[in-house]
């Protein structure tokens, strides 16, 4: 009887040897597949950098493992009918699963005017708990914020709902040893309201620009003196800006798909229509110079 149960529980550890094998082979395969998936991921989403808005790209892996996610938040700004303008941010806030995480801001303020055509700054950057990101907040100092208008400085107020910050909803996941960068696309011309008593007031327009998963359009109109409002429109969906002092105009942040752009110069310039114009994620589709009769 004796050597019957032994002979029987050396085949019961046996077959637990057995399985610990194969559980330790299925996990070394799964890591590898992993790995692998995440090398391939970090090929496709190393892109160009876009501009002032927020948008969300994987840059670079380290092996450390530490649960920790790297985020860096840059600043670009589309064209403005201003000589500049001073932003004086306090923090960026990023919520996630994990909670709120505070970002502290570089150098203080920015003149959000000289990063656009594709220039940015870096406004933060700091490690977060991984997780997934629900909510980004770029949040104002009441004071330190003005524009310049022909060459005269007005201090800029901001509402008071908005002193907890410009919310922008983000559903990206932050993984564990993936560095992220976030782009704020600020919209100069919409933010600013000049009031009757020749006061301006803040109100900042911020578009989450998603990096990893779109492409970007620039031109340039000939003559510049045409001041034309430029359209990018795919269906229902329309992005649009303005050409800068030399004719250049650029959207970032633009989905992959098939475009119709509309130049709408001032009078006595004639519209023009550009048809059939395809964004490739990741790419930047330059339509040369555009001229306008």
């Amino acid at each position: 009887m004796g050597l019957v149960y032994k002979f029987i529980m050396s085949i019961i550890r046996a077959k637990q040897k057995i399985a610990c094998i194969s559980r330790r082979k299925a996990r070394f395969l799964d890591n590898a597949g992993t790995s692998l998936k995440k090398h391939e991921m970090k090929k496709l989403l190393i892109v160009a950098f876009l501009g002032l808005g927020i948008g969300l790209s994987a840059c670079n892996k380290n092996e450390d493992g530490s649960g920790m996610t790297k985020v860096s938040v840059k600043l670009t700004d589309g064209p403005g009918a201003y000589d500049a303008l001073f932003l004086s941010v306090k923090e960026v806030q990023i919520i996630s699963s994990e909670g709120q995480s505070t970002l502290a801001v570089n150098a203080n303020p920015f003149n959000v005017l000289k990063f656009r055509m594709g220039k940015d700054t870096l406004i933060a950057s700091q490690d977060i708990p991984s997780g997934q990101l629900k909510e980004v907040r770029l949040v104002l100092n009441d004071t330190g914020n003005s524009v310049v208008v022909n060459g005269v400085s007005y201090p800029l107020t901001t509402p008071s709902g908005q002193s907890s910050g410009v919310k922008l909803k983000v559903n990206e996941t932050l993984e564990a040893g993936v560095a992220y960068t976030m782009l704020l696309d600020f919209d100069a011309a919409k933010s600013i309201v000049q009031t009757g008593n020749g006061k301006y007031i803040l109100k900042p327009v911020i578009r989450a620009i998603p990096n990893a998963v779109s492409g970007s359009i620039t031109g340039t109109i000939s003559p510049a003196a045409s001041s034309p409002k430029i359209y990018a429109i795919a269906g229902t969906d329309t992005l649009g800006t303005i050409s800068d002092a030399t004719g250049k105009f650029w959207f970032p942040g633009v989905a992959a798909g098939s475009y119709k752009v509309e130049i709408m110069p001032v009078s006595p310039y004639v519209p023009k229509t550009i048809n059939d114009v395809v964004v490739v994620t990741g790419s930047t589709k330059d339509l040369g110079t555009i001229t306008i009769n």
